[in-house]
């Protein structure tokens, strides 16, 4: 009977320590979650109030001015916002697109094949990871301006399907869910190697395919550097360089600007929020479908 309430003693003292260290890390997730999503939330709030009140403090109450400052943010002669809208969309969404294909046909190749070289070119690609963009600027627009690609897409685009992360996240996830059994099967069965990529290897790279084209979508819509460096018409600018020219107006000390300027970074991130929606139920099947299978 001792043994008995020893043991339903320690099974209660269990589930308490489990209960409390289920509610502890439930807090730490909110705050984290809070921490994150606070400056989206006070960027928000700001886009909706007057520069005046903006520059008369911090508050948590949404203003009045949503209406005004969209209309400022989207009839701004010196800053025609759907052009650099459109304009970042293209470049983002093709550079994004064919990056994640063309990368994961390399990881495809590399994971697949036996080749000699095959771990020197591996190595080699995973080297290029640690080259910052910058080092390579001087000379890369030297090559752009010499081969009349300025002031065109094109630089902003072909760079970009060299991603070598991308490749290295997508070796990394075939080793673990694309066996080489299943390829072997195919070839069996009298496919060719690109239809076995394209029929067979990315439907089972979707979760990592959703993350990376998130990842990769993000990055070239953010990208400021390159596009400052190629693109010099006005028409063909994205929105981060637009945006950068905001900056005067919060330097010069322009409060009746700041509303305007919040409502443009909102409209900024929009985008970016679209995808990830769009994109990220194929991360949850992903993740579902391991589960199961585990």
């Amino acid at each position: 009977m001792s043994t008995t309430y020893i043991t339903t003693g320690e099974n209660k003292s269990s589930k308490q320590r489990a209960l409390i260290s289920r509610i502890l890390s439930y807090v730490f997730l909110i705050f984290v979650s809070f921490l994150a999503l606070f400056p989206l939330y006070i960027l928000i709030i700001n886009s909706t109030r007057t520069g005046n009140e903006i520059a008369g403090g911090f508050t948590l109450i949404p203003g009045g001015a949503i209406v005004d400052n969209f209309t400022a943010a989207w009839s701004d002669p010196n800053m025609v916002l759907w052009r650099g809208l459109l304009n970042s969309l293209f470049v983002a969404a093709v550079s994004s697109v064919l990056s994640v294909y063309f990368s994961a046909m390399t990881a495809y190749g590399i994971h697949v094949y036996d080749f000699k070289g095959k771990n020197v070119a591996f190595k080699f690609i995973l080297l290029i990871m640690t080259i910052p963009t910058q080092v390579a600027a001087v000379g890369f627009v030297a090559l752009v301006r010499q081969i009349n690609l300025n002031n065109t897409y094109w630089p902003l685009i072909i760079p970009a399907i060299a991603a070598p992360a991308t490749f290295f996240y997508m070796k990394q996830y075939m080793e673990s869910t694309l066996p080489l059994e299943v390829i072997e099967a195919a070839r069996v069965d009298g496919s060719n190697e690109f239809k076995t990529f394209n029929i067979i290897a990315l439907p089972m790279m979707k979760p990592a395919m959703a993350v990376q084209l998130i990842f990769a979508f993000t990055a070239s819509w953010n990208n400021y550097f390159t596009p400052m460096l190629i693109l010099d018409k006005a028409d063909l600018r994205t929105l981060p360089i637009m945006i950068n020219t905001l900056r005067g107006n919060i330097a010069s000390g322009n409060a009746t600007a700041l509303g305007r300027i919040y409502m443009t970074m909102l409209i900024a991130i929009l985008p970016v929020v679209i995808v990830y929606i769009c994109v990220s139920k194929h991360i949850v099947q992903g993740v579902a479908l391991g589960a199961v299978k585990g």
